[in-house]
Formats: structure tokens, C-alpha cells, sequence
């Protein structure tokens, strides 16, 4: 099997999995060896998939000599474990986001990888699309002059998906600030420079059958005083898809007759069972799951997105969409992408570039615990009516090894 490839093994084969599905199945740069989960129809579909190796744990699977790495696609709880354990027997790590639950979390984890001499990556988060990438490239250019404020929205249906109990606890991870924050938070430090210095932060919650916290907004002050309004919604009633030409958070086009269909599934659930055998029907190994991506499935797609930006230097805006950059200086132009090759591969090519090249990650471990600690800032925030200082940002330039 060829080294120029990296050799994966899964941790989980739930959402984060089947979100990932495409881009480990169509990216030459990975092969999928092995998996683990608790579900035995998700296995069982896996070796079909596959033809690859079904695992009953995480430490038989990091047993295999043939992994280079191993993807953390695990509820957020067990992070904290299952990172520690792939790295302590000499597996890099790739572990979805959000990293952990606590900083300290974060800490045990970027310890564990260094002490293992492994690489950690935390991802995938939408700071690694190209269009997000291509504006902090025109920032650091300079061709609107110097960056002062970025705004962020975002309105989805994310509380009305199926969930499993925890997921509407916001003490456990649950609702839209570390599932969804995590995304919005990475994409704006990415953008300003990383080393975020306050949060201050209001929380919405109004629908008592789905308890957890499904709105926010913040207003970040970045060390360069750069400063950020970011507000996300996940009651799912307005989609800022509208401001993208109905071109989802996947990069494919999305049909707005499908209004409220988030809402219409979860009509007749009335207990949290229903819910979760909604869930794992609609997940990989389940009757309505994910399948493999036929080769027809980059076609008319375009890159992933979260929501909508602007972007203001001192000498004009910038508009990242999913499609083209919009600069609005002395005159509007526009930049436009090319289609992706393949889906995230964004994320593939940095964990593969430090498995083979010995090339430190952006996305790694403090990178990732920055992340989560702005997260974290934001309920502080909103349950002490106080500007919380953050303590653990970092830059966006990272060191070579």
C-alpha cells in the first residue's frame, strides 16, 4: 500500500463520520483501513463500504500497525479519552470539533500528542474552506488596506435536528455554541489573526422542548484591534442561505420549498427514544443513512460554506461566498473560485502534510484549545453579564518544526 497515502482508521461512524464521508472516500491522499463503533449496523456497513477492517474498541484499532492516524468522529465527552489513547500508542490524531469540553481538557490532550511525539489536528471546521482561506490571503495582502471589523451570521435549523439527550444540554456540549460556535469562532480568528483578547456575550434560549441554547451573539475585541459582531440562530425559521443563492453549508444547492423540513420530522416525536432511533436511522448503517458519494457527486457543487461574512479593512469590503470573493473597494470586482476537486480537502492535505512532511498544523492542538476557550467565553459571558479576558489565544503564524 503506498506511503504517499495516509492509512486512516475512524473513531465513531455518526454525524461527524458521515459528513466526512465524501472527502475520505473521493481524496486520493487517504486511504480508510479500519473503523470503530458502538453500533453494529455502522460496522457492518463499513466492511461493506470498505472491505475494511470492523473494530469492538478504539485501543484494538490503534492496535493496527497499518494506521497513521486516527479520526476522532466520537461524541465531544469522550474526546478528552479517546485522543489521549490514540496518541499514548503512537497514532496522530485528527478529532472533530469541538476539541474538548474544558481548556484543561484541551491541555491534557496537546501534552498527551507531544509527549507521544504525534500530530494533532482538530477539524473539520469551516476556517478551512477555500474562500475563507482566499480572504485572510487578500487581508495579509493588503489590498483593501488593514482589517478593523468583521461581521458573522448565521441562521440555521441545527435545533431541530434529531439529537441524542446531551446534545441539548449545553453543559455537556450540547446546542449551537460549541457544535456550531466552533466553526464561526475558527473562521474569524483565522481571519483576524487568532489571538482573540475579550468576549462579551448574550445567549438566547426559547423553546422549552428543545432546552439547550440555540442562539447567540458576541462581540470579540482581538489583541490588533481588530473586532468582531458574530451572531448565530439555530431555531430554524430565516437561513442565511438566501445570501448565497441557496447554495448550502455542503456546497451543493439546496431547494428553499423545503422550508420547516427540520421541524415537519421531529412533529411526531414525542420521547427522547423516538428521537434517537430518528438519529440512527438517519445515520450511516442506518435505513435512511449516508451512502457512498457516486462519481457524480462533485458535480455542480460548490465550496462549503458557514453562513455569511463581511469583511471590513479601511480601504473597501470583502464578501467570501461559496463560489467567488465580492471586493467592494473604490469598485466592485469579483474573484471567482474554482469548483473543488474534491470536498474538505483542505483538511486532508494539512494532517497528511504533517504525517509525511513534518509540517506543524495551524489547526492543532493550541490552535484548537483558543478555539474552545472562545466558545467557553461566550456562555460565561452571557450567564455573568461580563466581558470575559481570554488567556490561551494563539497567532495564526505558526512555527516550523
Amino acid at each position: 500500500m503506498s506511503k504517499n497515502k495516509l492509512n486512516l482508521g475512524i473513531a465513531g461512524l455518526g454525524r461527524g463520520f458521515s459528513v466526512m464521508l465524501p472527502a475520505l472516500t473521493l481524496n486520493p491522499m487517504v486511504n480508510v483501513l479500519a473503523a470503530t463503533d458502538l453500533r453494529k449496523a455502522a460496522l457492518d456497513q463499513f466492511e461493506i463500504d470498505f472491505k475494511g477492517t470492523a473494530y469492538t474498541s478504539l485501543q484494538s484499532m490503534c492496535s493496527d500497525d497499518r494506521l497513521d492516524a486516527i479520526y476522532i468522529a466520537t461524541p465531544h465527552q469522550f474526546h478528552i479519552d479517546h485522543v489521549t489513547l490514540a496518541a499514548k500508542m503512537g497514532k496522530h490524531v485528527l478529532v472533530e470539533k469541538p476539541m474538548a469540553l474544558s481548556v484543561d481538557e484541551c491541555t491534557l490532550m496537546i501534552n498527551a500528542a507531544k509527549n507521544a511525539g504525534v500530530y494533532l489536528v482538530v477539524g473539520h471546521s469551516h476556517s478551512f474552506d477555500a474562500p475563507i482561506k482566499k480572504t485572510q490571503q487578500i487581508i495579509e495582502a493588503g489590498t483593501l488596506g488593514k482589517l478593523k471589523m468583521i461581521t458573522a451570521l448565521n441562521y440555521t435549523d441545527f435545533l431541530y435536528r434529531p439529537r441524542r439527550p446531551e446534545e441539548l444540554v449545553t453543559t455537556m456540549g450540547g446546542g449551537v455554541i460549541f457544535s456550531q460556535g466552533s466553526h464561526q469562532v475558527d473562521i474569524v480568528r483565522l481571519l483576524a489573526g487568532g489571538k482573540g483578547e475579550s468576549v462579551y456575550a448574550a445567549i438566547g434560549n426559547w423553546d422549552k422542548n428543545r432546552p439547550a441554547d440555540g442562539a447567540y451573539s458576541a462581540l470579540i475585541k482581538f489583541a490588533n484591534g481588530v473586532f468582531v459582531n458574530m451572531s448565530y440562530n439555530g431555531y430554524g425559521r430565516f437561513d442565511t442561505d438566501e445570501f448565497t443563492g441557496w447554495i448550502g453549508e455542503s456546497g451543493s444547492l439546496k431547494d428553499p420549498k423545503n422550508y420547516g423540513k427540520a421541524r415537519v420530522a421531529l412533529k411526531n416525536i414525542n420521547d427522547q427514544k423516538s428521537e434517537i432511533f430518528l438519529k440512527n436511522s438517519s445515520a450511516y448503517g442506518g435505513e435512511s443513512g449516508v451512502s457512498l458519494p457516486s462519481s457524480e457527486y462533485m458535480h455542480n457543487r460548490h465550496h462549503e460554506h458557514f453562513g455569511s461574512f463581511i469583511v471590513s479593512c479601511t480601504a473597501g469590503d470583502i464578501k467570501p461566498l461559496p463560489d467567488r470573493i465580492e471586493l467592494y473597494g473604490n469598485h466592485r470586482k469579483t474573484q471567482f473560485l474554482k469548483p473543488p476537486a474534491f470536498p474538505r480537502a483542505e483538511v486532508i492535505e494539512e494532517l497528511h502534510a504533517a504525517v509525511f512532511k513534518d509540517v506543524e498544523p495551524l489547526h492543532n492542538g493550541e490552535w484548537g484549545r483558543a478555539t474552545l476557550e472562545m466558545c467557553l467565553a461566550i456562555v460565561e459571558s452571557a450567564e455573568s453579564g461580563k466581558e470575559i479576558k481570554l488567556r490561551h489565544q494563539v497567532s495564526t503564524v505558526v512555527e516550523e518544526n
